[in-house]
């Protein structure tokens, strides 16, 4: 594959750095009269120059005039702050429902302008032919954008079905690809506790070629099991939801990630570990995991993440390095980003206030690519072959039939185990309800708040339909809610309270080749095609966020309250975090990792 946007390592750039820096050759360019936000000394320094070559700084310093040249671009700084950068240390880029180069031109002009991302969502539907596909256009952008190995497809084996597998055998071809930084989370954690042969040598194959091993403990057991995951080899962690998780992790010599979502909350309760408890904050570091287009295009990127940490008491300073060089540090690139010093990519934003963060002016490898707000770089295209769009395989018409629960034999009652959905956070609740029987059939109850929920398979054409309930999001009336997202498997997640609007759902699903669609009252009310994969789309994130809101609207007009309520809707499937899932296999309770009866 050519790589476009491709730049200069610092040994092929250092006599041009070196001549430049030493004021005999002229800059590429020179950023003049700013505040330099020196992020390894943690200090801001007035009335500094920055010059750059070959994409690279080549010097900081009071007076660089003599590096301007008739032909280098002049940039004034005029008292501003010259920040590094913004890297975000652990995200999933289909979770934004973007391409990597969507997702690119959306968050570059907030400032994002490094990502380490694990696409393990495509590699559950495309295996490592789709983990390629985003590794080649992440390479193309004109940001860096470091891809990570997914390790886990299936993320709990035995459990679920995926349409691919990935292998230590994948991991290993993987780690010779140039965009790999390291492997993604090692979300079986459990596999690794019981020293799985696959895990540990996925995890071999990684520290073998002296990457890093991403992490993802979401249990709040501290004690042996915590210990056996950590002796592992997973280097950070992403899953502490409290202050006690954060400061586990890093005694234990791993990085506390932070994470800062459109549906995750987990700053505010880890970082009074530096900001109460007075801990080194090196070793802390802040990323969004899940972003969806809406928060992007709305709210921000890493931008918004670090206004968030500085508004829980942290130091902005601090707060910078959690998203700059403690980032770069952690994937062994300390020497090539995160921090405006000799050598790194001139990667820096001028901003006129470090708490608040307004990002004026984005340049990227010594290039503007944003300026208020508005994206000036091309973010080019991969061209996504007819496999990657055709990944919706129902088997067969879905009836309302499929989405009957049969009820045991002369029961009126049934107690069943309800997924119980918490607002703003990963984990469910494994509830119990007392729910009717009609024509032997379990009823959902909306006035208790439980509607169905159904996986429909949708990799292998099987016609299989996996039904239960679920608790939380307020649906009221007739009406149906489904998604080709759902995490890991990324099989079909319908929930509704009427069978009849369910199968209507499903199979327009089906028609458009995944995506989302919204159904009230025998019609589709919304809908966001997701071409890719049934994760992404290739359109704009101002489009794609258009029709999510048009989503989030109508899931209101169905009676849902629930703050990024399709966050909740999409991770319904995930058996690796508790306490209670489903999967193509079944119910799945999280706590023992282990199948259970819908019925008490």
């Amino acid at each position: 594959m050519e790589q476009k946007n491709k730049i200069k390592s610092w040994p092929e750039a250092a006599p041009r750095l070196i001549a430049v820096a030493a004021g005999r050759e002229p800059a590429d360019l020179v950023i003049r009269g700013g505040k330099w936000v020196n992020v390894h000394t943690r200090e801001v320094l007035d009335g500094y120059d920055i010059s750059v070559a070959e994409g690279r700084f080549a010097a900081v310093a009071p007076d660089l005039s003599d590096s301007i040249g008739p032909d280098t671009e002049v940039i004034e700084a005029g008292g501003r702050y010259m920040v590094p950068g913004l890297c975000d240390a652990h995200m999933h880029i289909e979770s934004g429902m973007l391409t990597p180069a969507e997702f690119a031109a959306a968050v570059i002009p907030h400032g994002t302008t490094s990502m380490f991302t694990d696409p393990h969502e495509i590699a559950n539907v495309l295996g490592l032919d789709g983990v390629r596909m985003m590794h080649d256009e992440a390479l193309m952008q004109p940001v860096n954008i470091f891809t990570q190995m997914p390790s886990c497809a299936p993320s709990a084996p035995g459990l679920e079905t995926t349409g691919f597998e990935i292998t230590p055998e994948d991991v290993a071809e993987a780690m010779t690809w140039p965009g790999i930084i390291g492997l993604g989370e090692m979300m079986n954690f459990p596999g690794v506790i019981n020293a799985d042969p696959k895990m540990l040598a996925e995890i071999a194959a990684t520290q073998n070629a002296h990457k890093t091993v991403g992490g993802h403990y979401a249990s709040p057991d501290l004690g042996a099991p915590f210990r056996a995951y950590v002796a592992g080899g997973p280097a950070d962690d992403h899953e502490g939801t409290c202050e006690a998780d954060a400061i586990a992790r890093v005694r234990n010599g791993m990085r506390s990630m932070m994470r800062l979502g459109s549906a995750w909350y987990d700053v505010e309760t880890q970082i009074t570990a530096v900001t109460e408890k007075g801990l080194d904050p090196r070793n802390f570091i802040l990323c969004t995991d899940d972003c969806h287009s809406g928060t992007l295009v709305n709210d921000g990127h890493m931008n918004r993440v670090f206004r968030h940490a500085v508004a829980c008491g942290a130091d902005p300073l601090v707060a910078l390095q959690m998203c700059t060089i403690n980032t770069a540090t952690h994937f062994g690139l300390e020497r090539e980003l995160g921090s405006i010093t000799p050598g790194r990519r001139a990667d820096v934003i001028l901003t006129s206030d470090l708490a608040t963060l307004p990002v004026e002016q984005v340049i990227a490898r010594g290039r503007t690519v944003a300026k208020d707000g508005k994206l000036l770089a091309d973010c080019p295209h991969y061209d996504w072959p007819e496999s990657a769009r055709n990944t919706v395989h129902l088997g067969k018409t879905l009836t309302a039939a499929d989405f009957e629960i049969a009820a045991p034999e002369g029961a009126n009652t049934v107690t069943a185990k309800v997924i119980g959905v918490v607002e703003n956070q990963a984990p469910t609740k494994a509830l119990t309800a007392e729910l009717d029987v009609t024509d032997g059939l379990a009823q959902p109850d909306t006035a208790k708040d439980i509607a169905q929920i159904a996986l429909v398979e949708r990799h292998q054409g099987t016609g299989g339909v996996t039904n239960g309930f679920v608790s939380g999001f307020g649906y009221k009336g007739r009406m149906a809610m489904g998604s080709t997202v759902a995490h890991d498997s990324h099989h079909m997640i319908v929930v509704g309270t009427d069978r009849e609007m369910m199968a209507a759902c499903a199979n327009a699903l089906g028609e458009m080749g995944g995506g989302v669609s919204v159904w009230k009252d025998g019609e589709e009310i919304a809908a966001v095609p997701l071409p890719i994969a049934g994760l992404m789309s290739d359109d704009p994130a101002q489009t794609v966020a258009a029709r999510a809101a048009k989503m989030v609207e109508a899931m209101g007009a169905c009676g849902c309250t629930l703050n990024n309520a399709y966050m909740q809707h999409s991770l319904l499937a995930l058996v690796v975090i508790p306490e209670i899932r489903i999967s193509d296999l079944g119910l799945v309770d999280v706590t023992r990792f282990e199948l259970t009866d819908l019925f008490e």
